[in-house]
This record gives C-alpha cells, structure tokens and sequence, in this order.
C-alpha cells in the first residue's frame, strides 16, 4: 500500500538528564526524538535545541504545537531558528490543540480560539514556514481536509483504543481527501506503549487496541509489518518511557 520506509520517532516531554535521552534515542536508531508542547513539559523549541546540538544525525521535532499558543510569524521565527541550528534536523509538527490545551492557552494569556479559527491559523502558519517538513496531527474531517493539502506527514490522532477498523475508516476518508497527493503522504501513529506494561493511566485495553503493542521484538515487528501492508502507516513514534524494550523493533525494521 505504501513505498514509504519505516521510520521511528521516541515522544518524551522530560527526562532526569535530556541530552542523555537524546544520545540514547540516536545510539538505539530511532529517526526523531520529538516533545510536546504542554505547559507541564519540557519548552519544545529550546528541548529540540538541546538535544539538537549534542548529536550528529537524530533529527528532532514538535509532538505537536498547539497553533493558539504562538503566531504564524513567531511559529516561522522559531522554526527558522532551529534549521538554520540544526543543520536541517528540525521537522515542525502542528495540531489544532488535544482537548486541554484550552486550558494552557489560558495560563499563557493567549486565546483559545474557536476550531474553525484554530484550524485557520494552522493554515497560516503553514503559509509563514518555509522549507520544513510539517507534520499535521489530524482526526477530524476539517483537519483531514487539511492535512491532505498541505502536510507532509499526517499523524492520526486517534485514542490507544482504537482499533484498526476505526484507524482504517480514518485512512480511507484521508485518501477520498488527499486524491493523487495520498501516494505521498507519510502516515504516522504513536503507540503509548510497547514492549512494556501499559502505563496505569490508560486502564484496561484489548487486544484490538492500536496504541499499544505487546510481544517479542518479532511479534511486534510483524504487527508494524501487517499495518503498513494494510493501512501504510510506515512512522512510529512511542512513548519514550519505552525507549529501550522497543529498540529491538527499530533495529529490524528501520528502512525497510
């Protein structure tokens, strides 16, 4: 379904020592360490910037900015100043805003903002920023419509309940969306846990559940096989609590 390779991306918002992590997730082969942007984590842009400057080939990036919290020129500032920094490492992830970020934008005395204007104002930072890759996180038809215009990667925010029927309705309304721009398109998931016990906070899920993956390195790596062949999810990202259980996974599969 896709001729995307597989790539693999560790979604960490602190560590007791960040540049530690980020020479680890280079050491282990993971493409991306990538931050939030939550008022209870690490600053995205100046995280980046660290861990940037203490490896050679890890590229780093935002899981994903929430667009109420910063103009679509202080977006492209920044954005611009973490290239030219990097060297071309930085990849610029967008969102809408996940469910409380309303309450972050209050704390930093910026409007929330209605979604259609939310919406809006991801279109015009996508406007302001050149030469980046922009990954869109997406769900909803509108943010869809949009990520199939304009991103380059599309991670599908869906809840680790999902199951692949629901992540597949998902893609299908993408690819009526994206039309000839699909094939190009780099499908992303994250996975909240694997090759580890599901944190507490996500209660008890199934084994339908997509947001977690249990089994050997070989198990889990025949599960990632199985989704891209079906659904063309070919970008991983995992929770980097799971940073070295998942390793195994990541040395099989990365760029095949």
């Amino acid at each position: 379904m896709t001729d995307h390779l597989f790539r693999f991306g560790a979604v960490a918002g602190h560590a007791p020592d960040w540049t530690g992590l980020a020479r680890r997730a280079e050491d282990l082969g993971y493409a991306t360490l990538l931050v939030p942007d939550t008022l209870g984590t690490l600053s995205p842009f100046t995280a980046c910037a660290a861990a940037a400057a203490v490896t050679t080939t890890l590229r780093v990036g935002t899981y994903v900015l929430s667009v109420a919290n910063r103009t679509p020129r202080a977006m492209a500032w920044e954005t611009a100043t973490l290239q030219t920094l990097t060297g071309g490492r930085f990849e610029l992830g967008l969102g809408a805003g996940r469910p409380d970020a309303e309450r972050d934008a209050a704390e930093l005395g910026v409007r929330f903002g209605t979604p259609s204007e939310r919406i809006e104002r991801l279109s015009e930072t996508i406007d302001a920023v050149k030469d980046v890759p922009i990954l869109l996180a997406a769900s909803g038809t509108r943010l869809l419509r949009l990520a199939a215009a304009r991103a380059d990667t599309v991670a599908l925010g869906v809840p680790p309940q999902a199951t692949e029927e629901q992540v597949a309705a998902k893609l299908d309304e993408l690819y009526e969306l994206a039309g000839d721009r699909f094939d190009d398109l780099e499908l992303g998931m994250n996975l909240a846990a694997a090759g580890t016990e599901p944190p507490a906070w996500l209660g008890s899920l199934d084994d339908s559940a997509t947001g977690v993956l249990r089994g050997t390195p070989g198990e889990m790596a025949d599960v990632l096989l199985r989704r891209r062949d079906r659904l063309g999810v070919s970008y991983v990202s995992v929770n980097a609590q799971c940073l070295d259980a998942f390793a195994p996974v990541v040395e099989r599969l990365t760029g095949t």
